[in-house]
């Protein structure tokens, strides 16, 4: 069992009350432990203090030996004032409320009264703060500063600069969090305003998240603005899905359709913050070609039908089809949608040819890491990445694959000095940060792996078999040099860093010819030195996919071929269109057109769509209950926000119902029983069971 972490306290009083705080704790935060709130604005607890504001600002004084409390002659501002021992704060007092009135009521000398059109108002800090906390009447008469109102910053971000109060949280986002450093203050004093370099286009993946620590309406959602006022709009959590990071939101909606999409807090997974892929990108939700009927094909037409009609077109094409049907896709599928369609196709249709993956190079079970080295892929939490002394980050961009993790190991880097270096064929926004780049030329991952291994191997500093260190000998520096053209001197430098370092890659390892070799070095080096290594999916559900497709049968590619030479009569296309995700379009092109019966089965029209025989029309994430794993085997419950729409179905219900018409049975009634039956079969997912199944979610 670990021994517990000891925190050094002091012994402080807020309000007359002690209390224990740990030693340097800010006060901002100190109060809270008793229930009590400080009104900030530019403080915000996962940046550093700036003190820029003032509104935080309390009466603090110090015990004397004869229990008297003599006061500092002036406020302090609570949110850069680290607690020692004997320290006496006062929050409400004669003094703290003067203060606050004059703080804001110098905030709202230039600030516009715009609260009724502002996007902000019903939930605004400055707002609230001034009910609560400022002057009944303004003095002031005078006009107040105009400037431009509407200005865009991007496609994504509007800002309404009268509306500034310069506290800086947007600026300091940019250089702390996600580390572009887009934002920066120009000009002086009451001129000072947040501006891109040369007024260029804010393109951070990570704008968004501006919007929502704004505390005022200053920089607002373009795609949201005047589209609805918060008590309009209803409010649920969800999880997104548009990768595999899971990150925790918050998801608004009126009328039917979905209005904005706003972080919510899990420390495990995405702290607060959101990528601008997962906040501006589920307009799919809303979209006109939404698939809401079922189809089937008549005169070369697609028509509406019923259900009864498709199911039956599909079981007449599929039912007792063995090695000539299967099924393609499931990545972004929950994870009971994944296992019904498995039980379907193996258990009914006597199929094992299902996969999800579109790699370009696909291993089969054998050829796992699991099956040759006996390890998992995913040996760390996102969490876990932030306290890696150094982290080695192979062949992937971070931030466009997995943007939480990169917040994760930028984060490791900003905070506690960890050291990164980066492997990759092209310029990454990792590099901006990494201790090291090893730029290696494309193709050419193999050698430089096979040369850190090998040099870590002949200084003793991690241990191999005799067969792999034969296989890698020949790699030394300069050998790899000459290959790669990552110069020697670099590489030395490089393995002399990751000794027990944190390795992160992703299943983008798998579209180099030299994948598989790659990712079987990294992972034995990560063992031999300590360390640990994590190839991390890349779809909703790669994770949760890659533990309920094991079936053994044909991978995608092969699916692909044996469609285009006739071998495979009836495909299904489970939510995925291979158009869009497979390298060679020639191939997908030619497997859909000479497939006999193809189903398609999704939630709006794809390029695939129009070679269907049958349309069954699915639930997107959001409108139905399941549950998705991360890309650190997290399984998080994703309840229904919207209502389905038509006549569209959750995924395990479809194929529940097709099963009760060939095998009569008892069906599913709900996603619960159905995660249920997946615990009997997978174990592992026990701890996902609905009425246990924590908020932030259950590694498995």
């Amino acid at each position: 069992m670990a021994a517990a972490v000891q925190t050094d306290t002091v012994n402080i009083t807020i309000n007359d009350v002690e209390i224990a705080v740990p030693k340097g704790e800010l006060i901002v935060e100190s109060v809270k432990r008793l229930g009590l709130e400080i009104p900030i604005f530019c403080y915000h607890p996962r940046m550093k203090p700036v003190g820029m504001c003032r509104m935080c600002l309390v009466e603090v004084g110090f015990k004397q030996p004869d229990g008297t409390v003599r006061k500092m002659p002036k406020p302090q501002a609570a949110c850069t004032l680290p607690a020692s021992e004997g320290m006496a704060v006062f929050t409400d007092s004669e003094m703290v409320h003067r203060d606050r009135k004059g703080v804001l009521e110098f905030l709202l000398v230039n600030h516009p009264l715009d609260c009724p059109i502002c996007d902000r108002g019903g939930e605004c800090p400055l707002q609230n703060n001034t009910l609560f906390y400022g002057p009944s009447t303004t003095r002031f008469l005078e006009m107040k500063r105009h400037a431009l109102k509407a200005f865009p910053l991007s496609q994504f971000i509007t800002l309404d600069l009268e509306r500034c109060i310069q506290c800086g949280r947007c600026v300091r986002f940019t250089e702390e969090i996600s580390g572009d450093a887009q934002l920066a203050f120009r000009f002086r004093g009451a001129n000072m305003q947040p501006s891109t370099f040369e007024l260029r286009d804010f393109d951070s993946k990570f704008s968004g998240n501006v919007i929502e620590i704004c505390p005022v309406g200053a920089l607002t959602s373009t795609t949201y603005r005047f589209r609805a006022r918060p008590w309009d709009l209803e409010t649920k959590p969800a999880i997104c899905t548009l990768c595999s990071n899971g990150c925790n939101v918050w998801f608004d909606y009126r009328v039917g359709k979905m209005v904005r999409i706003n972080g919510r807090t899990n420390e495990a997974v995405n702290e607060e913050w959101t990528c601008d892929k997962g906040k501006f990108g589920h307009d799919f939700y809303n979209d006109s070609n939404r698939l809401t009927v079922p189809m089937t094909r008549q005169d070369d037409q697609l028509v509406a039908c019923d259900w009864a009609k498709a199911y039956s077109e599909v079981i007449k094409n599929f039912a007792n089809g063995g090695d000539a049907v299967a099924m393609i896709g499931g990545a972004e599928n929950a994870n009971e949608d994944l296992f019904m369609a498995k039980k379907l196709m193996v258990d009914v249709f006597g199929s094992k040819n299902v996969d999800h993956r579109f790699e370009r190079h696909l291993l089969s079970q054998a050829d796992s890491l699991e099956s040759v080295l006996g390890q998992k892929s995913v040996q760390s939490t996102i969490a876990q990445l932030e306290d890696a002394p150094s982290i080695l980050v192979f062949g992937t961009a971070l931030a466009d694959e997995l943007p939480i993790v990169f917040l994760r190991v930028r984060k490791a880097w900003f905070n506690n000095a960890a050291k990164i270096v980066v492997a990759h064929h092209a310029e990454t926004d990792v590099d901006s940060f990494a201790h090291l780049v090893l730029r290696y030329k494309e193709g050419t991952g193999e050698a430089v792996a096979n040369c850190l291994l090998n040099f870590l191997a002949q200084a003793g500093k991690a241990s191999v078999s005799a067969a792999k260190l034969e296989a890698i000998k020949a790699f030394t520096p300069e050998h790899a040099e000459a290959i790669s053209g990552v110069p020697a001197d670099r590489l030395r430098e490089a393995a002399e860093v990751i000794v027990g370092a944190t390795v992160v890659t992703s299943r983008a390892l798998y579209n180099a010819a030299d994948g598989q070799s790659v990712a079987e070095t990294l992972a034995g080096m990560a063992t031999a030195t300590g360390g640990a290594f994590n190839n991390y999916g890349l779809k909703a559900n790669d994770f949760g996919a890659t533990v309920l497709n094991k079936t053994g049968g044909k991978n995608t590619q092969q699916i692909l071929e044996a469609a285009a030479d006739g071998s495979i009569r009836s495909l299904w296309l489970l939510n995925v269109d291979p158009f869009a995700e497979h390298h060679d379009r020639a191939l997908v092109k030619k497997a859909l057109e000479n497939v006999s019966f193809l189903v398609i089965q999704g939630c709006t029209e794809t390029e695939a769509f129009h070679y269907a025989s049958v349309v069954l029309p699915q639930t997107a994430p959001a409108e139905q209950d399941g549950t998705y794993t991360n890309c650190e085997g997290r399984v998080q419950r994703l309840r229904p926000v919207l209502p389905p729409k038509g006549e569209a179905k959750a995924g395990w219900k479809l194929f529940s119902e097709i099963m009760v018409r060939l095998k009569p049975a008892t069906p599913m009634f709900n996603a619960g029983e159905v995660m249920a039956e997946i615990a009997k079969v997978h174990p592992e997912f026990a701890v996902a069971n609905y009425a246990s199944l924590p908020d932030e979610g259950a590694l498995i």
